[in-house]
């Protein structure tokens, strides 16, 4: 059974913007080694997500808590999130699911109505009309498929952090996370929707910038995590990380 401390949260203490703020301030003098380790930990998660993108989000976050205490990060120290290695990949699985039930679908069936008004339109108006249905179609589904990955990403924000700091099960992790989420929901999509906006801004500058912006970011995400599951006392000991289990 869990020890309740581990799993205890604050209730709507996020503020986008000071949360922006104290991450910019936490990393500005060591900007460019967070840049490294935000950026590989990206690139090395990405190349195989369902395996990889959970520990190497587990080692960006022990490189940022680590700073927040005060104590000398490493580069390498990235690669310390393979410690969790198991219940970070049954993290990322569970978050899948959500995806695969609401997102797909809803883009299937947005795709299949675009194409069905581009033809109607095509009928009516010639080819003109048809091609400016499919664009203005093609936004909406955009928008709509970035509206629900932020909803999403608000509710497993706090999984890989979960990890990390309490020692979460994958499960457990997740769990907590969407039960901190509903009771910061405003906060947190402010901060989601005002970190969408810069990446945005950043992937407008030649792609570029938003590699620039992501420590930022992901800095601000885990300040958000710190208020909402404050720190630990210092004797206190939390339990070892539970092995992988996928049955």
């Amino acid at each position: 059974m869990m020890n309740p401390n581990t799993t205890d949260f604050n209730s709507g203490v996020v503020a986008p913007v000071e949360c922006l703020k104290e991450g910019w301030a936490l990393i500005k003098d060591q900007y460019w080694l967070f840049l490294g380790i935000s950026v590989v930990g990206m690139l090395i998660g990405s190349a195989f997500a369902i395996v990889l993108m959970g520990p190497m989000m587990c080692g960006i976050y022990l490189c940022l808590f680590q700073q927040m205490r005060g104590e000398q990060v490493s580069f390498d120290r990235l690669f310390k999130g393979f410690d969790f290695f198991g219940q970070s990949v049954i993290a990322t699985l569970i978050q899948m699911i959500p995806a695969v039930i609401i997102i797909i679908p809803v883009y299937l069936i947005m795709v299949f109505g675009m194409l069905a008004s581009a033809s109607a339109a095509g009928r009516r108006g010639g080819e003109g009309a048809a091609m400016a249905s499919f664009f203005v179609t093609m936004i909406v589904v955009f928008v709509v498929i970035m509206l629900l990955s932020v909803v999403l990403g608000v509710f497993f924000m706090f999984t890989f952090p979960l990890i990390v700091d309490r020692k979460l099960s994958g499960v457990d992790a997740v769990k907590t996370s969407v039960k901190a989420a509903m009771a910061n929901f405003g906060g947190l999509l402010g901060l989601m929707l005002l970190n969408a906006l810069l990446s945005t801004c950043g992937v407008l500058a030649c792609y570029v910038g938003a590699f620039f912006i992501m420590p930022i970011t992901l800095t601000a995400h885990a300040i958000a995590y710190r208020r909402v599951f404050p720190a630990l006392p210092q004797n206190f000991e939390s339990p070892p990380p539970p092995p992988a289990s996928w049955a």
